[in-house]
């Protein structure tokens, strides 16, 4: 049996994967880093994931080698973090390193001093390479500290001073051709032959594409809706999408989405199940909402707990071998369809589009099924029928292979995501199951993480809520909780986004720079407290804050909110027009802030009814609130009529005449 080091008491499954290494790993803690100044001995603070395929080689070839690890026991207190469970940490020593060559990415290896200043870092080395580094490293701690103090300086200097945001005043005047000025510039790194972006690898980035699909219903532009088109079905149609199982993906290695790093991530998945819905709701394409609801059946199907929580990620690996879950061989997948095999191969492009290597097919399509039947002059209806039996026969032999390992921990931030897509997809698929999972998945993230100082905690595993939640807790949490009260109109969520807010606000607030910190003003110090303000897979914890606090501050007509808001857009403004591809959570913001976004109010008996079909309107600048009989909310202010219901569309500080039709609101927004 094998020996375990400290993270045998960690709850991350990252953590536990290291858990028998014979590196004498210590979490990130007080008492590991008090226990570092004791001795006086480096930091080795080595960052990943559970899902990270370079992350697993690693530990492979040098985390299990006893003579690497008796070099880092002697020298190093050796830290093992998940950057998943721990952003705050990740985020410093990631900008150190990416300060010292350029670049980033995980595995993350970083060196510092015992106070927890990093000197040098790296990704991915190989046991030749580590070995040397920490011999090297070694004897410059010995010999030569005062050159590594201050190197070591010089970094941390660059990490406080590595920030956007300046002393000046915000410009909060009109914006109103920013977004245009954004997409104008934006448009020259367009691939228009594989959708996305130019080159490889390929990520989708569900925010990107989400702010064009909404400025592409404002500006009207054909050319751009052909583009979203493009780019949602070879995401679609391509590797990168489990073409038997649902699900995306978190990259494709290649330009043209066929060969996908096989990994899963909820984050990927919630926010393309969100993309996907708002595609339809755009651009009126079945399919879209087809491969949001296949998507969303895959999380529920193999990432929700029994508690009714989302796990974090499905590894790229099983059996020490990227991708092997997912790939066939035309004879296996000749064995399980059978007589049907041929034309569902001709479909899947097995041997053909398909293949990989070594004989692998990756299994894309070219055209959506319809289309296909359409092309093999066969019935529509019936192949889609017999498609759903083959799918299902691939899935049950594909079950009998080892799965990739499952990351089961539960992020508060990462399951807001996943929330507010499901209730954005019942919507509009008209299934009750995707709002019963978001509820519940709400409530009970609510009572494990939820504590009575009106804080959250950021992570959950069996029955242990751990680490002080981040900003971006607090903003999904609070945008998801929104996004519930629309449809259901139960009002403790309202009620929750405004608290949580609140909180924010109080604890995490920079009024110097009207910007929030990524951090709880209560926690632990590290030794740099960030701001994050990039748009990235995941939309920035400012940029989704902002736009939280600008629904919530005309739900509640709260003008501290508003304020708020519109200065966090205008320290932001400049850098959409320059780089709107990093920023493109705030494009959204500043869209929603120049063209006329709608306060409906709908209020009476049949409110219910009226709020889903006003709630799948196309128009994208809107916030609803509904209320059955007297609300106390400030938007439903003397606005019930005894058995009436009512619908008050309001925009810029301005309200038409209440209507009691739908249709006639719809025509108002119109």
């Amino acid at each position: 049996m094998k020996k375990s080091n400290q993270l045998i008491n960690e709850t991350s499954p990252y953590l536990l994967q290291h858990a028998h290494n014979p590196v004498d790993w210590h979490a990130w803690n007080d008492e590991t880093l008090q226990k570092a100044k004791e001795q006086g001995k480096m930091l080795l603070i080595s960052i990943g994931y559970s899902a990270c395929h370079w992350c697993h080689v690693m530990e492979r070839e040098t985390f299990e080698n006893s003579d690497l690890a008796a070099l880092m026991n002697e020298h190093f207190i050796c830290i093992k973090v998940d950057r998943e469970e721990r952003p705050d940490v990740d985020a410093v020593y990631m900008n150190a390193v990416q300060l010292i060559h350029g670049n980033g990415g995980w595995p993350l290896n970083c060196f510092a001093l015992p106070d927890g200043r990093p000197f040098y870092g790296g990704t991915y080395f190989k046991p030749a390479q580590w070995e040397a580094l920490l011999k090297n490293v070694a004897a410059l701690f010995k010999n030569q500290r005062n050159e590594l103090e201050s190197q070591a300086q010089q970094i941390l200097e660059g990490i406080n001073q590595d920030s956007l945001i300046d002393d000046s005043p915000p410009d909060t005047s009109n914006h109103g051709e920013l977004p245009d000025e954004a997409y104008q510039r934006w448009q020259q790194n367009f691939d228009f032959e594989n959708g996305g972006s130019k080159g490889a690898p390929k990520f989708p980035m569900p925010s990107n594409l989400a702010f064009l699909l909404q400025y592409s219903y404002f500006a009207k532009d054909e050319k751009l809706k052909n583009y979203l088109r493009l780019s949602l079905d070879k995401m679609a149609m391509g590797g990168i999408y489990d073409q038997i199982g649902g699900g995306f993906a978190r990259y494709s290695v290649d330009a043209s989405w066929k060969v996908p790093h096989f990994e899963k991530m909820l984050y990927d998945n919630a926010q393309l199940i969100s993309l996907y819905t708002l595609a339809f709701q755009i651009l009126q394409n079945k399919e879209y909402l087809r491969i949001a609801c296949e998507t969303a059946d895959f999380v529920l199907r193999e990432l929700t707990s029994e508690e009714g929580l989302f796990f974090s990620a499905l590894d790229a690996d099983s059996e020490d071998e990227e991708g092997k879950y997912y790939v066939w061989i035309k004879a296996e997948f000749e064995s399980v369809l059978g007589n049907d095999s041929e034309l569902f191969a001709d479909y899947f492009g097995v041997d053909k589009e398909a293949l990989w290597e070594d004989g692998k097919n990756i299994l894309t399509i070219q055209h959506y099924p319809k289309a296909f039947a359409k092309a093999k002059n066969i019935d529509s209806d019936l192949f889609i029928k017999n498609l759903a039996q083959a799918k299902l026969k691939l899935m049950q032999a594909r079950h009998n292979r080892t799965r990739p390992g499952l990351d089961d921990k539960s992020l508060s931030s990462w399951n807001a995501l996943m929330i507010k897509a499901l209730v954005q997809l019942a919507a509009f698929s008209g299934e009750d199951k995707y709002l019963d999972a978001a509820t519940k998945a709400m409530n009970t993230l609510i009572d494990k993480s939820y504590q009575e100082d009106g804080s959250l905690r950021h992570s959950y595993k069996n029955s242990r809520a751990s680490v002080t939640a981040f900003l971006e807790d607090y903003a999904l949490v609070a945008d998801a909780a929104i996004e519930i009260y629309q449809l259901t109109m139960d009002e403790q969520w309202l009620d929750l986004a405004n608290k949580l807010s609140a909180y924010a606000i109080n604890n995490f607030y920079d009024e110097n720079e009207s910007m929030f910190w990524f951090t709880n003003s209560k926690t632990e110090l590290l030794i740099a407290r960030k701001k994050e303000l990039y748009d990235n897979v995941i939309p920035s914890s400012n940029s989704v804050m902002a736009k939280v606090l600008f629904n919530l501050s005309r739900l509640f007509e709260n003008a501290r909110y508003a304020d708020i808001t519109n200065r966090m857009a205008g320290k932001m403004a400049s850098w959409v027009k320059k780089h709107p591809g990093s920023f493109s959570n705030w494009a959204s913001l500043l869209l929603y802030l120049n063209e006329p976004y709608f306060e409906i109010a709908v209020n009476g008996p049949s409110a219910r009814t009226y709020i889903k079909r006003l709630y799948k309107a196309a128009y994208p600048g809107k916030v609803l609130a509904g209320a059955k009989s007297i609300s106390s909310f400030p938007i439903f202010e003397k606005r019930f009529v005894p058995g009436k219901t009512m619908i008050y569309v309001c925009v810029n500080n301005t309200c038409q005449k209440p209507v009691e039709d739908p249709e006639e609101a719809l025509e108002m927004i119109r």
